[in-house]
């Protein structure tokens, strides 16, 4: 059984981590990786490869740099070529990216069965990139790896019951690599030492999400309330390459924030476990920031993740700056329990690596 498997962006090198880890063990499956290059340079991508021992992809595409038709487009003529020519049994992708897009696309043209890990999830926002994605992606795809009850539910609504598709219930693969590398993490990250912060003395804090970096607005006034908070907490914020861009172009004001340049997932890991709470737009950031029993405060108005906001874990702000300082007030010091299993067991990929080697 050939598996090709494709990832672009960094949320996806740390699932493809867990799983190909898995993939291996089974004696019946072969992997092929594609790098679509979406996340190219040496922070947003190289780093993970190096750290983690994902292996090698087979194929780097290099596309990126272009208005999402484009970019999507490029990808889709480049993996069909490699489709056509590799022969899978079984397409591999993840979560809500033009990559994984492209990806579904590619092989649904081509009739290559898809098997989408991080399936089912719903923000109910229309004008997210990745909500367009991640629907498309679902409806394409034969093997339906849902992270949560709550995604499960969510096809069932949409009608998957009547959709010749399985859906399958395999808890969240970021929580496996999140407990896999944390020991590891600690043995070679020197983050904390690099920065001179101290652990439980900061928050951790990023912002990447189109609807804050597109916007002067949103970003002013997260901002406004970083430089409010950052009077009683150090942040810490580890800034993607578009909203360093945008915040030169508009000289929006950061001062007293330390500022970094994006991080491996080491470091990342042993930010979220020694800081005191996390802000963020990041999808993947608000579930490790649970995984690490972090209070989260998550400057977008819907989320993927209800389900931490229905236990009282994560906090919804938008981009308003009053409400992401009542959302500190609330959430700072709040304890947090792993208690319900939000995100299965811990051995998501094995369970997903286990059900591929059983199609036939």
């Amino acid at each position: 059984m050939k598996i090709l498997t494709v990832i672009g962006a960094r949320p996806q090198f740390v699932k493809a981590a867990a799983v190909s880890r898995k993939i291996k063990e089974q004696s019946t499956l072969s992997e092929i990786i594609v790098h679509t290059g979406q996340h190219y340079d040496e922070n947003m991508s190289e780093v993970f490869f190096r750290e983690m021992d994902i292996p090698k992809p087979n194929f780097n595409l290099q596309i990126n740099n272009s208005s999402h038709g484009a970019m999507t487009g490029k990808m889709i003529e480049g993996l069909e070529e490699i489709m056509l020519r590799e022969k899978p049994d079984t397409i591999l992708i993840y979560g809500d990216t033009n990559s994984t897009l492209a990806g579904a696309i590619a092989a649904s043209k081509i009739h290559i069965p898809i098997a989408h890990v991080e399936a089912g999830l719903r923000s109910f926002n229309m004008r997210m990139p990745e909500e367009v994605n991640r629907i498309l992606a679902d409806r394409l795809s034969s093997y339906l790896f849902c992270p949560t009850q709550q995604a499960i539910s969510n096809l069932k609504n949409e009608g998957y019951d009547n959709i010749p598709s399985k859906i399958i219930f395999s808890g969240d693969v970021m929580f496996d690599a999140a407990l896999y590398y944390t020991d590891k993490s600690k043995e070679t990250s020197k983050i904390l030492s690099r920065l001179n912060i101290a652990a439980g003395e900061f928050i951790l804090t990023t912002i990447h999400r189109a609807e804050n970096t597109d916007s002067i607005e949103n970003l002013q006034s997260i901002f406004k309330a970083l430089r409010i908070l950052a009077k009683d907490s150090t942040i810490v914020l580890p800034l993607h390459p578009r909203t360093s861009k945008f915040i030169q172009n508009h000289q929006i004001d950061t001062s007293n924030i330390i500022i970094i340049e994006p991080v491996g997932y080491f470091d990342m890991l042993q930010l979220i476990q020694n800081a005191h709470l996390v802000i963020t737009d990041s999808g993947g950031l608000q579930k490790e920031a649970y995984f690490f029993q972090k209070p989260c405060i998550t400057t977008r108005e819907q989320t993927e993740w209800v389900e931490l906001v229905d236990n009282g874990y994560n906090i919804l702000t938008g981009a308003d700056a009053d409400k992401i300082i009542a959302g500190y007030n609330t959430m700072k010091g709040k304890s947090i329990s792993l208690d319900k299993n939000l995100y299965g067991q811990g051995n998501a990929a094995e369970g997903i690596a286990k059900f591929l080697a059983d199609v036939k």
